[in-house]
């Protein structure tokens, strides 16, 4: 039997009174696809975060291809022939794809004679891993799915025979997925290992030879994945069952909450995003908007919640407009009962060098309950917090750590919990669950339809068409920046996706 590409000994890690690793023991056979699933601060990053040296372990062994290896940092990983695609991708974005592939590793005294061996590696590269891609072509004008590829190909320019990818599908449209599997697929072809980090259970099942389960810190399980079942995995991630469909009663819709009419949105090149959309979101309804990333759905819920502004259109809340082509004020639709949860976490939910409880309140911080006269009510909005932590069970249950040291779900939930709880009249929602691990999609997907239910309007912006048609009691499709059409919560995935590729009218609904 061929040695383990792969094999970790009793490794543990700390970070404080944190433990991420507890005495974890895995083995990864070459040439094959291992997944690795849990909940979002299960550990699963700590532990590949080690074996590509960015964490040394406190205790344990790491043995590559049978042999003990120390591993210190990623120089040392790399020339084992191990390479990471980290969750958000590390490339320069003002340089080019050549020279992100080839940075740190030029190899020759002439930077030119590096450049054109490099040129010529990277094109056997693509052709002999189905990874094309403009070796001119400036990074930050790349779609996401492209700066992935660019990714790996660092890694493989690098000699990796190991390619670790953590959360690879995060930032990717479905069809961006399917085509990196392609691409996975094709690298175990050619021998190499791949071990891949997510929660999607639906990935797990789709792509990998051998799973295992991580749960707090510990490894809980490994099975072959034609062996066992999404059912099986979900409650080894969560350690309960889980609920891997949706349960909701019929929605019982009111007067309208929210009415977008005739609105275009212009972006900052002058090109129309958003194509004179209108539609209605009634009071105890979920008005889910489908479409592939890019088809103006950002723009629109961005319009809406005031922080881009309309070329033309009108847009009311509670027969009130909003001032979409002028002034609108997040603040004031705020105080007029519309939250908004954008689908950019990091960049525009949350401030990651806050503290929890600082950001439990953002924009929220002059409302009477957490003030002492003119001043902040630390006690007041610490305690706040706390609740908010108990009641959406965020991990760890800190008011006082750093945000950018909770996991992504995590955050999801910080920001959610900090809209939910102001008691919104209208729910702007941008990908609740983007990055979220199984048992915190349950819980954020019962959270809005108990919304829904006690009379609130949500408005729904999702890629994951599963969450889209769970969730919603109508469904607009998105293309090109119009409505090309309506559906209500039955309409089959095949149906909606003719209507996501432009396909209009009868011919989507046959």
């Amino acid at each position: 039997m061929a040695e383990a590409a792969i094999e970790l000994i009793g490794i543990n890690k700390s970070f404080g009174a944190v433990r991420a690793n507890r005495d974890i023991n895995l083995q990864i056979a070459p040439g094959t696809i291992h997944g690795i699933i849990g909940e979002n601060g299960a550990g699963k990053s700590t532990l590949m975060s080690i074996l590509y040296g960015f964490y040394q372990a406190d205790s344990g062994e790491i043995r590559v291809n049978g042999k003990p290896t120390a591993i210190r940092s990623s120089n040392d990983a790399i020339a084992v022939g191990i390479g990471m695609v980290h969750q958000h991708f590390m490339l320069v974005e003002n340089f080019t794809v050549l020279e992100n592939v080839i940075l740190g590793a030029e190899g020759e005294a002439l930077l030119k004679s590096s450049i054109s061996k490099a040129r010529s590696e990277l094109r056997r590269l693509e052709r002999e891993y189905g990874l094309e891609v403009d070796p001119d072509a400036v990074i930050e004008e790349l779609p996401v799915g492209l700066q992935q590829r660019v990714e790996i190909l660092k890694a493989l320019y690098r000699g990796a025979e190991i390619l670790i990818l953590d959360e690879p599908t995060g930032v990717l449209t479905p069809a961006e997925a399917d085509h990196l599997f392609r691409i996975l697929g094709q690298l175990k072809q050619q021998g190499k290992t791949v071990v891949l980090i997510t929660h999607k259970l639906r990935e797990i099942m789709a792509i990998t030879d051998t799973v295992s389960v991580m749960r707090q810190g510990t490894m809980v399980a490994t099975r072959k994945t034609a062996e066992t079942t999404v059912e099986e995995l979900a409650e080894l991630m969560v350690g309960r069952r889980v609920l891997l469909r949706v349960e909701k009663g019929e929605a019982k819709p009111g007067d309208v909450k929210l009415s977008v009419r005739n609105l275009s949105v212009k972006d900052s090149r002058g090109v129309v995003m958003v194509d004179d959309v209108s539609f209605d979101v009634r009071a105890g309804e979920i008005v889910g908007i489908a479409g592939v990333a890019g088809n103006g759905q950002s723009e629109l819920i961005e319009t809406i919640a005031g922080t881009r502004r309309a070329t033309s259109g009108t847009v009311t809340l509670d027969d009130r407009p909003i001032d979409v082509t002028g002034n609108a004020d997040p603040a004031e639709l705020r105080d007029r009962g519309l939250a908004h949860v954008p689908e950019d976490r990091h960049h525009v939910g949350l401030v990651l060098a806050f503290e929890e409880y600082e950001n439990s309140i953002l924009g929220y911080h002059d409302k009477p309950e957490y003030l002492k006269g003119p001043f902040l009510n630390i006690d007041a909005i610490r305690n706040d917090a706390r609740d908010k932590i108990e009641k959406y069970d965020i991990r760890p249950a800190d008011c006082r750590l750093k945000t950018a040291n909770f996991s992504g779900g995590n955050q999801q939930k910080i920001v959610l919990a900090r809209e939910i709880e102001q008691d919104p009249g209208v729910l702007i929602v941008g990908q609740p669950t983007r990055g979220v691990d199984v048992g915190a999609i349950e819980f954020i997907h019962k959270r809005l339809i108990a919304m829904r239910d006690q009379g609130k309007a949500v408005l729904l912006i999702s890629v994951e068409l599963d969450e889209i048609r769970s969730l919603s009691d109508r469904i607009l499709v998105m293309f090109a920046g119009r409505v090309v059409g309506e559906r209500d919560g039955e309409a089959s995935e095949g149906e909606l996706g003719l209507l996501m590729a432009g396909v209009e009218g009868k011919e989507a609904a046959e």
